[in-house]
């Protein structure tokens, strides 16, 4: 082999072996609705990946606004938001949410968004993600198979996925229940929300989170269209009580949750989430940076 093809080789594996840059993005505070001062804002920030403005599908000039905006200052729109019970047990709730539903993928699909995430639901009549002996049941799988593909053929999106996220105590519940689901629903619109903060529900995966990040991406990464930002830590008491803080003052390895990330077949966005205020946001931020930056990893 010459010089500059040993060269050419070691400099393609390092590539591989440190993946690509990854998308990092998190809510704005600027008080602005304006798309172009708010695209311009993600990127003096330092993130490529938003959270879809406020707009609606029928509104196309907006939606063209805001996707034009973005796309000039490669800003990637990670994600329409859900975020309601498909599964309440009040009939008439349950229906008006599965349309809010089909009107935020619908969204999604207009702004050409990553995907519009939600979670399967709950038939907890109180807290929409709460508890219930239910959510791990197989009617729990049934109705949420039987949701998802309803929401999909409703919309029939080719640019966006429709997503839901594991939860700890609601179906799907960790990479196997999620890939069960996955061929269940039979969709190819239909994808993976990773946010492995929601799978942590025991001592032996705390502890051992980094071979729970790894088998989720393992197992789901060609499936895995967005992912979440967040951190755990666990409050000493009686019982087990693991609790959400900004990313860096808790236990889980972002080491390996951005080295699996790097290494998706898309670049899938990784969002900052539940924090409070700017500056919490900023410490997130700068940890995942520096996290990043240790590990050879890029962000776009």
């Amino acid at each position: 082999m010459t010089r500059r093809a040993f060269i050419g080789a070691a400099a393609a594996t390092l590539v591989r072996a440190s993946g690509k840059p990854i998308r990092l993005g998190g809510p704005v505070f600027l008080k602005s609705d304006d798309p172009r001062e708010l695209a311009r804002e993600h990127r003096r920030l330092g993130y490529s990946a938003a959270y879809c403005p406020e707009a609606k599908a029928e509104d196309t000039a907006r939606v063209r606004e805001i996707e034009k905006a973005f796309a000039a200052e490669n800003v990637i729109i990670a994600e329409v938001g859900a975020w309601v019970n498909m599964l309440d047990p009040d009939a008439e709730k349950r229906a008006k949410n599965l349309h809010y539903v089909a009107e935020r993928l619908a969204l999604a699909e207009a702004v050409g968004a990553r995907c519009c995430p939600d979670i399967a639901g709950s038939y907890n009549p109180k807290v929409w993600y709460g508890p219930h002996p239910k959510n791990l049941s197989q009617e729990f799988f049934d109705a949420t198979v039987e949701n998802c593909r309803r929401v999909i053929d409703e919309v029939k999106p080719k640019r966006t996925k429709f997503t839901i996220e594991m939860m700890g105590w609601n179906l799907p519940d960790s990479p196997d229940s999620y890939l069960k689901l996955l061929h269940a629903v039979d969709r190819p619109a239909f994808a993976v929300h990773m946010d492995v903060c929601n799978g942590i529900n025991s001592p032996e995966k705390f502890y051992h989170n980094s071979e729970f990040i790894s088998e989720c991406f393992r197992k789901l990464g060609p499936w895995i269209a967005s992912c979440h930002a967040k951190d755990l830590q666990w409050i000493p008491e009686m019982n087990v009580h693991f609790v959400e803080v900004i990313p860096g003052r808790g236990e889980m390895d972002y080491r390996t949750y951005l080295s699996e990330i790097s290494r998706l077949p898309v670049d899938a966005p990784l969002m900052l989430e539940h924090l409070k205020t700017a500056e919490e946001y900023d410490e997130g931020k700068r940890y995942i940076m520096k996290v990043a930056s240790g590990a050879g990893l890029s962000l776009a």
